[in-house]
């Protein structure tokens, strides 16, 4: 096996945010790497990380962690405008970089990482964790084998409760220019699963609408404006031919979770979960020339993690992980690459084209 790989998290919080949630346990059971650095822009907190998931350099900038020659990659997982110029200095400064969706705030910040990534030759993935979740990628392998035939029609169903009140330092996402809100995220990722397993779309019809006008801020008791949308409906058609629907909301009370439907001439799949599709477990059921659903097993072969990878949200991080490991070593698994981000930003952007001319609009092929 080869030396593990020297990885720093930059924006490694070890109480709050994704970092804490999902990629400290997720690297600390990934035998491919090892967390040789842990940043944040405190030193307290870099050395309480680097204590707690057992790092070996902590530092309080992130210039210092890139300019460190026992570095080799770099995970950026920040708030999403700090993503491109991060991610920039980082490939600049020679290391491999996982950062998580979005990639930037827009698609030209996203297109310029991507072609920055090739130009260096370093290996650069992108946290759309749905495509390395075992039940996705069995989905996937299904329809591609012809358990549903043709498809006729897909559905995907994502509804998220509470959205009404929030701290001070969570509502700055209620600002649409800063690119982290229901349209980039909750729908970026669910609607990335659904391209991944049934396929890329050739037209699209869109609604996007904020809903929620107001959220209240719970430990300064304010109202603040909200120009962030909530509620996102398409309809399209699929390059196969088959129709296509989604709507992902964030609502006040009471999210009924995730569904995705493919209907076929000659089966029916349907995967559920509690939430988006990249944060934890999915069931898959599906049906062959009958009407009657029975749980699908997934195999072995797609789980790449061992045993002691947590699940929940760290588990399809660490899914990711093993595929970043092995395109740093040599091997070419099909990750999300940032040429995938640059596809989905692509495709958000003609959501946004088409909810704002109020008309189908054309999906470029790719």
């Amino acid at each position: 096996m080869p030396d593990p790989i020297r990885l720093g998290i930059i924006g490694a919080s070890p109480t709050v945010g994704w970092a804490h949630r999902s990629h400290l346990p997720a690297i600390v059971a990934s035998p491919e790497f090892e967390l040789t650095g842990v940043c944040t822009t405190r030193k307290e907190t870099a050395e309480e990380a680097k204590r707690i998931y057992g790092a070996k350099m902590a530092f309080d900038d992130y210039h210092e962690m890139l300019a460190h020659p026992d570095i080799d990659a770099v995970a950026v997982v920040l708030r999403v405008p700090t993503h491109y110029q991060i991610t920039k200095d980082a490939l600049n400064a020679g290391k491999h970089v996982f950062t998580e969706w979005p990639l930037g705030k827009d698609t030209s910040e996203a297109k310029e990482l991507a072609n920055l990534a090739r130009a260096k030759g370093l290996k650069a993935i992108v946290g759309l964790q749905a495509r390395a979740n075992p039940a996705m990628i069995h989905m996937k392998e299904l329809v591609e084998g012809g358990y549903v035939g043709e498809i006729i029609s897909c559905n995907m169903k994502l509804m998220r409760g509470g959205v009404l009140e929030r701290v001070s330092g969570r509502t700055w996402q209620r600002d649409v220019t800063l690119g982290a809100n229901t349209l980039t995220i909750a729908t970026g990722h669910s609607i990335d699963a659904m391209r991944f397993v049934a396929g890329d779309f050739s037209q699209v019809s869109s609604v996007i609408t904020t809903q929620v006008k107001q959220w209240y801020e719970s430990d300064t008791q304010k109202m603040v404006d909200v120009t962030s949308p909530d509620n996102i409906v398409i309809s399209g058609v699929l390059a196969n031919g088959a129709v296509a629907s989604a709507h992902v909301g964030s609502i006040p009370w009471a999210g009924t979770g995730y569904i995705m439907e493919i209907y076929g001439r000659t089966g029916t799949l349907v995967a559920t979960s509690e939430d988006s599709p990249q944060l934890g477990d999915v069931r898959l059921q599906g049906a062959q020339n009958g009407d009657t659903l029975e749980d699908i097993e997934i195999p072995a072969r797609h789980t790449n993690v061992l045993e002691g990878m947590p699940h929940a949200e760290p588990f399809n991080v660490g899914q990711l992980y093993y595929m970043f490991g092995q395109g740093i070593n040599g091997s070419r698994p099909a990750y999300p690459d940032f040429d995938t981000a640059v596809e989905l930003h692509q495709f958000i952007d003609a959501m946004r084209e088409s909810a704002k001319e109020g008309q189908a609009t054309a999906v470029k092929a790719v």
